[in-house]
């Protein structure tokens, strides 16, 4: 059973799409000519619908009706109208266009933040937290047993000020006295602003 496609106007003066699909799998440029007369408009704006921009929607256009050249032999009747294949041939092909101008879109504002963001020295880095590690284990050397106890206790092993009391059998006021002159002794010493 073969199928035509009427687009407005007398039906008797559009071609059978589906013999001239025939033609063009023959390779009969002619019949490729009147097929394309046929499905261009809407293909257009199918992929127009999709992609939005008049130039990228011709491109995108061209490339189906080459598309349709070449895949001609894959056309089957029983499967669809001409038009139908021709026009889902173009929705794919829009639908992948956007994406992958998003997908571009994407990979330049990558590229451009990575630009913008500072180069990250790692060794640099390493041997700043060494440094900084060896400057605040000289400055609790410098302080008192009671204080650098209490210090290490909270700040190392995370206990509260009245579990460093009963750890170090102290009363709390105590502790406190001495965990907050020991953290000024250190800030002098690893000269940290107050």
């Amino acid at each position: 059973m073969r199928q035509s496609v009427f687009i407005g106007g007398n039906p008797a003066d559009r071609p059978d799409l589906v013999a001239l699909m025939e033609q063009v799998t023959k390779g009969d440029e002619q019949a490729f000519g009147q097929l394309y007369e046929s499905v261009a408009g809407p293909a257009f704006g199918v992929v127009r619908a999709v992609v939005r921009d008049v130039a990228q929607s011709e491109e995108v256009t061209q490339e189906v009706l080459v598309e349709m050249w070449r895949r001609a032999a894959d056309y089957r009747s029983e499967r669809g109208s001409v038009m139908n294949w021709v026009l889902t041939l173009a929705h794919r092909r829009a639908v992948d266009r956007v994406r992958s101008v998003a997908a571009a879109t994407e990979r330049e504002e990558r590229v451009a933040l990575r630009d913008r963001l500072p180069e990250f020295d790692v060794t640099e880095a390493e041997v700043e937290a060494r440094q900084e590690r060896e400057d605040v284990l000289r400055c609790l050397e410098a302080l008192t047993v009671l204080q650098r106890e209490s210090i290490t206790l909270a700040y190392y092993q995370g206990l509260t000020y009245r579990e460093v009391a009963e750890r170090l059998s102290t009363s709390l006021g105590t502790v406190k006295t001495r965990m907050r002159d020991g953290l000024i002794r250190l800030r002098d010493c690893l000269g940290v602003a107050a």
